[in-house]
């Protein structure tokens, strides 16, 4: 499988477009959930950023990815290993390469899973977690708000880009997780069908949030093709709704999270 990272450094850009980190109150209400603090796994951990964020509560966190070259950009912390699993192995090796069944008590996947191969991501990460005691929580996001003229630009953008959606992202990143299977049973934090609402706010420059567009896989992908959705055009919208282009902001995106453990 080619790693899409590696071309034109995207690894490199996507780290410096994207979040550094998630609300600190996630993880520890997440670890408040755990009966223990020794293994956390991220899977589809990118650049590290949400592994960086479980560091602060277990003893040992394994950044788990497909990209080798999102992994060579990944953030350093004396507590967190990354390693990298490609698509082509199988549950067995999967579970081997991580430890054994029954010894994670926290499994994360920030803004990736809906990219996973869902099945086999599920059935290992219920052999990995321990019973009882194990979690696994999910999130994502996508809409960005700061005020009504930028969330109508970013409307507009998102209805440029739709043809460049891969229909895994469109179904259930655009639904808010509404739509993923999530075979587990609730801790309170979502279920099924019904994730949690949750805000995070970030603070950008507008070249910031310039980078993050740019950075996403729609944009790029219609760009390959000839399609150029941040065009001088958008840009000049986006920045008179942002208000200047040497402003620093703070806008908030809309997230959503399932939360649960292995059914008994």
């Amino acid at each position: 499988m080619v790693d899409k990272y590696e071309k034109d450094n995207l690894a490199e850009k996507y780290l410096e477009g994207r979040p550094r980190s998630y609300p600190a109150d996630w993880y520890s209400k997440l670890a408040a959930l755990t009966a223990g603090h020794s293994l956390a796994c991220d899977f589809g951990t990118g650049n590290g950023q949400a592994a960086l964020g479980v560091a602060e509560h277990y003893e040992k966190v394994i950044g788990i990815d497909v990209s080798k070259s999102q992994l060579e950009c990944a953030m350093k912390h004396e507590r967190v290993q990354y390693l990298h699993l490609p698509t082509s192995m199988s549950e067995d090796e999967m579970v081997k390469s991580i430890g054994t069944d029954n010894t994670v008590d926290l499994i994360v996947s920030a803004e990736a899973v809906h990219w996973f191969d869902l099945p086999k991501f599920y059935a290992v990460a219920s052999r990995l977690l321990r019973k009882p005691g194990g979690i696994i929580a999910v999130w994502g996001y996508y809409y960005i708000s700061l005020n009504d003229a930028f969330n109508a630009a970013m409307n507009r953008l998102t209805e440029a880009t739709l043809p460049f959606w891969d229909q895994k992202v469109k179904e259930y990143v655009l639904n808010d997780y509404r739509t993923i299977p999530f075979p587990f049973e609730s801790v309170g934090i979502g279920s099924e069908g019904k994730p949690e609402h949750l805000e995070m706010e970030q603070e950008f420059s507008f070249e910031g949030m310039l980078k993050y567009l740019k950075s996403m896989g729609p944009v790029i992908l219609a760009k390959e093709n000839g399609v150029d959705v941040m065009c001088e055009e958008m840009v000049k919208e986006l920045r008179d709704a942002w208000g200047g282009g040497d402003l620093v902001r703070t806008v908030v995106y809309k997230c959503f999270m399932l939360a649960g453990k292995v059914r008994t």
